[in-house]
């Protein structure tokens, strides 16, 4: 199996030479096992920071007024004198009476807001050294030669949180209210009885108020701030510290990842997902340090331009999915190869079975040499 120059494979002999000959190799190798260079990773703490979205405020509740029922008895026609054979004589007029007292009448203007956006840091400011330098193609037997550092500066990164904040406080009004009222008839005398007197004796009436014991009020209440949760990540580790890593020494060569895409398509399915969490999430979660590159292939059907740019999409997919799961984005390499490197003879032109060209269709990984 052919390893690629990016990879220190030390095995027995090897392994005897370099020891004591060489700075920057593994201390104590063994024989026949694997080592890649790698560089730590930045390590992060998520914390919690409490965004305010709108500030506690005030505002007033009002409270009904409250009435007693009363009864009360009045005249609807008075004593008088009846005479013989002379009656008296009588009209109807209509009373009007005030039957129930009008409260003041409260309004209650709620508080308003305005929407605002307020820049809060998810992610420091970051800097350190960066192998910039592919060495897939380095002819030099010592790696080192075809390596280079630079001293990369990450900006800081931001999130937009919308908030709202007091534009006008509460208020109120207070404005008369008309009470309630009804009529009531009676007669009255409009003409004395002028012969034999006959007294007549008064009529009542009961009618039933409502009087005002209580009235509105108004009573303060505190409508405390609201808050949200944003995650937030501190730099807990810089990284950047040199070690050698023990690998499989298969892994350093193209292995396959057994998943397949929908024609045209780069989106992964729920049993993709599940074999890049077996082939590679658990092995970037136990070598925290590795690089690893995903390389995406086509059949030779289609342009092959098209078939590059799916390949890439293809690769990126699963790099973007390994994102998500917690990978740091710096430990991963998606390139996508299109058509260029068939496994057997089925270029443009040949005719092949859908077996052969299926052979073509693959997804690999291997780990990388920081």
């Amino acid at each position: 199996m052919e390893k690629q120059s990016i990879l220190l494979g030390i095995c027995s002999l090897l392994a005897i030479n370099l020891i004591g000959q060489s700075d920057g190799l593994p201390s104590k190798p063994e024989p026949g096992k694997c080592y890649v260079r790698t560089v730590t990773a930045m390590q992060f703490d998520t914390l919690e920071k409490r965004v305010m979205i709108r500030p506690a405020y005030t505002t007033f509740q009002k409270l009904p007024a409250e009435y007693r029922t009363v009864e009360e008895r009045i005249v609807i026609k008075p004593a008088t004198k009846r005479y013989v054979p002379y009656p008296a004589e009588f009209k109807t007029v209509t009373d009007t009476m005030l039957i129930e007292e009008g409260p003041a009448e409260i309004t209650v203007n709620a508080p308003k807001f305005k929407s605002m956006t307020e820049d809060i840091e998810v992610r420091p400011k970051t800097t350190g050294l960066e192998w910039k330098t592919s060495l897939e193609d380095c002819e030099s037997k010592d790696p080192r030669d075809c390596m280079v550092l630079q001293y990369v500066e990450h900006p800081a990164e931001f999130k937009r949180v919308d908030v709202q904040v007091m534009d006008q406080t509460a208020n109120y009004t207070i404005a008369p209210k008309k009470g309630k009222f009804t009529t009531i008839k009676r007669q009255i005398v409009v003409k004395e009885a002028g012969c034999d007197v006959v007294e007549v004796p008064a009529e009542f009436a009961t009618v039933t108020k409502q009087v005002l014991v209580k009235d509105e009020e108004l009573v303060k209440v505190e409508v405390p701030s609201e808050y949200i949760i944003e995650p937030v990540l501190v730099l807990k580790d810089p990284g950047g510290v040199e070690k050698w890593e023990e690998i499989d020494c298969a892994l350093t060569d193209n292995n396959l990842l057994p998943i397949s895409f929908e024609s045209g398509n780069a989106r992964l399915s729920i049993e993709a997902r599940s074999i890049v969490d077996a082939k590679l999430l658990k092995l970037m979660k136990d070598k925290s340090n590795i690089r690893v590159e995903i390389a995406a292939h086509t059949d030779s059907r289609g342009a092959a331009d098209a078939n590059q740019s799916l390949s890439q999409a293809r690769a990126e997919s699963v790099l973007n999915y390994l994102v998500g799961r917690g990978i740091q984005r710096s430990r991963l390499v998606a390139k996508g190869y299109g058509e260029s490197k068939l496994k057997n003879r089925c270029a443009d032109g040949v005719e092949c079975a859908e077996g052969e060209h299926a052979a073509n269709r693959r997804t690999e990984f291997r780990v990388l040499s920081n």
